[in-house]
């Protein structure tokens, strides 16, 4: 079967990896598990044989009919036809269970893809992922304050998802072989936002802000694009809710999530429509 470029098809055919990724998901015995791209469905079938129920997402018309027909006697297996971004997860989850979620993700739409699960893992309805991606992008997944891969997305992924780097794969160990590595990633879905006493939306809103452009300082950022509805901070509004935690000049990229939130906090009691 040829593949179709503009899906950004490469599938895994690395046997030890097919299964690494089947493992890093535990005991899934009794799990509900969600499959993101399963292509010929080489990991499908391992996990078809460990779990109590299987949905899995293929937007490949061609691709989704050879699972059909793989799977035909597999009553727990549900093939959806369908692009990810265009799914109702909870459409698919039972009401009072979870989900995993494992997959390939197409590296021209990793993160938005990774913007859907953060806002099920938020819901309940989402407990972990094991992701392969792009190498460079999952280094921003996981990078620490102060490293030069750290920004918006490492911080918005932190403030949904306890992260942990598995393992890194070769293009070798895909056919055809992409232009990069990938890795594998584990997500444990714990959102912060209760723990860090913001609201999940006006605080995703102000990351974007305060990581607006990476040559500015955070204050700088923070005069010069609003959010919520809350009119362009002054350097009064700033000078009054700054903490004493971060420097004057500080860039967001060097700080941890504890900080911001705390400035966060302090500028809601001046502009209580930002929370």
């Amino acid at each position: 079967m040829m593949r179709k470029p503009k899906l950004g098809q490469h599938f895994l055919i690395d046997e030890v990896a097919q299964q690494a990724i089947v493992d890093a998901l535990g005991d899934v015995s009794a799990r509900t598990l969600i499959e993101i791209g399963p292509g010929h469905g080489v990991i499908t079938t391992n996990l078809a044989a460990s779990c109590r129920r299987l949905i899995a997402i293929e937007i490949d018309a061609a691709l989704a009919a050879e699972l059909r027909f793989r799977m035909r006697e597999q009553a727990h297996v549900e093939i959806v036809e369908s692009d990810i971004l265009e799914v109702d997860l909870a459409a698919h989850i039972r009401p009072g269970e979870n989900a995993d979620v494992v997959g390939n993700l197409p590296y021209y739409i990793t993160s938005p893809i990774l913007m859907q699960l953060f806002a099920a893992g938020a819901g309940g309805l989402l407990a972990r992922a094991v992701l392969m991606m792009q190498r460079e992008l999952a280094d921003r997944l996981s990078a620490s304050p102060g490293c030069r891969e750290y920004g918006l997305l490492s911080a918005t992924t932190q403030m949904n998802a306890r992260v942990e780097t598995l393992f890194h794969l070769p293009p070798t160990a895909f056919s055809p072989p992409p232009d990069v590595y990938s890795t594998v990633l584990r997500l444990e879905f714990a959102p912060r936002f209760r723990d860090l006493g913001v609201g999940a939306a006006g605080f995703d809103t102000f990351l974007r802000a305060c990581f607006a452009h990476k040559r500015k300082t955070l204050a700088n950022n923070l005069r010069s694009a609003g959010f919520a509805g809350v009119p362009i901070y002054s350097a009064e509004d700033l000078r009054a809710a700054w903490p004493a935690e971060i420097p004057p000049l500080a860039r967001a990229e060097s700080l941890a999530l504890e900080p911001l939130a705390a400035l966060y906090r302090a500028l809601a009691t001046l502009h209580p429509r930002a929370e």
